[in-house]
């Protein structure tokens, strides 16, 4: 998770740093051309008033510049629909303002804002024009307004498919009781008008069941029958009836077996749709590799998502971790790279394979060596039993020596008592008497090394009584 995080956020510091800096970044040494390892292009080339020069502000998304010269065109010329229809959805997508960089809180619909003002100048005005307004009015929460504006939209029965859609969604927010948001008026209103709904109408449909108690499992599986007859499910379809069944109310054994029925449907299906967030915390281990073999198939990895959801992703591994041999553990450990690493410390140690703790500790570039607990515990099983085989005790020393080099490249790391002592008896172990005196060290991070003097008099050193001697002139004792 960590190494994936780290990665996107490279690309994401890369790239704003090159779109900043589009003066820096002139030269093209790719071959072929790579377009996105280039600056985007955003900077204006037409300055005299005409419609090339709108439509350039519409393309590089400039809101505010757009608009202006909009007005000025209006003064002296009229503008093409198609033109207005590109103008309204850019102003309409971004709320009449500038594009923001990610991660700014999404801005709410304001009243008689630039795409009312032009809507309103229109001498005629169709579906496509209706369109826009309500669906941003949707995007940005003016749920009441959008409303409002659909019967001025049905008066002229110019709607479209795109506008139920966008209502169709937008019914939990403006009715409140469950009877009501599955009022069908909508859709019997689609069906005078004889507009054809597609698959967002569907999972629009789907999405408001959610919020609609016990009405959603009476409805949702009748959808999705639809749905089935028409050949036109997506992965979203099935997230929002999985949602429906697996509500936090409600579960038990009926729903695993709506589950198992989604997984027999699924498997073997390639998909390219969006909206992945069908992920269940249910131990069933012959589950979790259906749901795995569905990531395997064609590019279904893809959907995934981004670096959070891939992190619930990781959740199979925790899954193998707890059900599976440790052998097919590791074997599994090695394709996907966990980010479950307590998890697979202790199935080692339940599966008797401590000697394996080397190798695991190896993979540092994953970040868990930055996790204070994690390396406790590694430190703390390797120093727990004394093995007999002289490799694994060397493999051990090796990795507490890692372990104290990598610690002492980082000074703001605590240590704890127990994990000094711990690596000091992995050294005693190994025979390496001078690099086990660890006494300095104790020293250095204020921490009483009566442990260490115990350790010493256990493995019979010489040095026991000089060693007592220094911890007692050197340290604080209580009783």
């Amino acid at each position: 998770k960590l190494f994936s995080l780290s990665q996107e956020s490279g690309r994401a510091a890369a790239k704003y740093f090159v779109n900043s800096n589009p003066k820096l970044f002139t030269k093209d040494f790719a071959e072929p051309h790579i377009p996105c390892l280039m600056p985007e292009s955003v900077a204006l080339r037409l300055e005299e008033v005409s419609q090339e020069a709108l439509e350039e502000r519409i393309s590089l998304r400039k809101v505010s510049a757009a608009v202006e010269m909009y007005d000025q065109l209006l003064q002296s010329t009229a503008v093409s629909m198609e033109t207005t229809h590109k103008l309204l959805d850019l102003i309409c997508l971004y709320c009449d303002r500038d594009p923001v960089q990610e991660g700014t809180p999404q801005t709410e619909d304001r009243e008689n804002n630039n795409a009312e003002r032009i809507f309103n100048l229109l001498p005629e005005r169709d579906a496509r024009c209706y369109s826009a307004l309500i669906r941003g009015m949707v995007k940005h929460g003016a749920y009441a307004k959008a409303f409002n504006l659909y019967e001025d939209l049905l008066n002229n029965r110019l709607s479209d498919v795109h506008v139920f859609n966008a209502l169709i969604s937008a019914v939990p927010d403006v009715r409140k009781k469950n009877n009501e948001r599955w009022d069908l008026e909508l859709l019997n209103q689609m069906n005078e008008q004889k507009v054809r709904p597609n698959l967002l109408t569907f999972n629009s449909v789907l999405k408001a069941l959610r919020q609609c108690s016990f009405l959603a499992k009476t409805f949702s599986p009748q959808i999705l029958n639809e749905m089935k007859a028409l050949g036109i499910p997506s992965l979203a379809t099935y997230e929002h009836i999985l949602t429906v069944f697996f509500y936090k109310s409600s579960s038990g054994p009926s729903n695993m077996a709506i589950l198992q029925d989604v997984l027999m449907e699924l498997e073997g299906t390639s998909f390219t749709c969006q909206d992945p967030n069908d992920c269940l915390d249910n131990k069933d281990l012959e589950l979790g590799y259906k749901v795995h073999s569905l990531v395997e198939v064609g590019e279904n990895w893809r959907l995934l998502g981004d670096s959070y959801q891939q992190a619930l992703y990781g959740r199979f591994f925790n899954l193998l971790c707890l059900m599976e041999h440790i052998d097919v553990v590791l074997k599994w450990y090695s394709r996907i790279v966990p980010s479950g690493m307590k998890n697979l410390l202790q199935a080692l140690d339940t599966d008797s394979r401590l000697d394996l703790l080397p190798t695991i500790w190896k993979i540092k570039s994953l970040g868990h060596d930055n996790k204070v607990d994690l390396v406790e515990e590694l430190l703390c099983l390797m120093a727990r039993d004394e093995h007999s085989a002289e490799q694994v005790q060397e493999s051990f020393a090796a990795c507490a020596l890692d372990v104290k080099s990598v610690f002492g490249e980082r000074p703001k790391k605590e240590w704890s008592t127990s994990s000094l002592s711990h690596i000091s008896i992995l050294l005693l172990r190994a025979n390496k008497l001078q690099k086990a005196d660890m006494l300095q060290l104790f020293k250095d991070k204020n921490r009483v090394p009566v442990e260490l003097v115990q350790l010493s008099a256990a493995f019979s050193l010489p040095t026991t009584p000089e060693l007592a001697k220094r911890t007692l002139a050197e340290f604080e004792l209580n009783d």
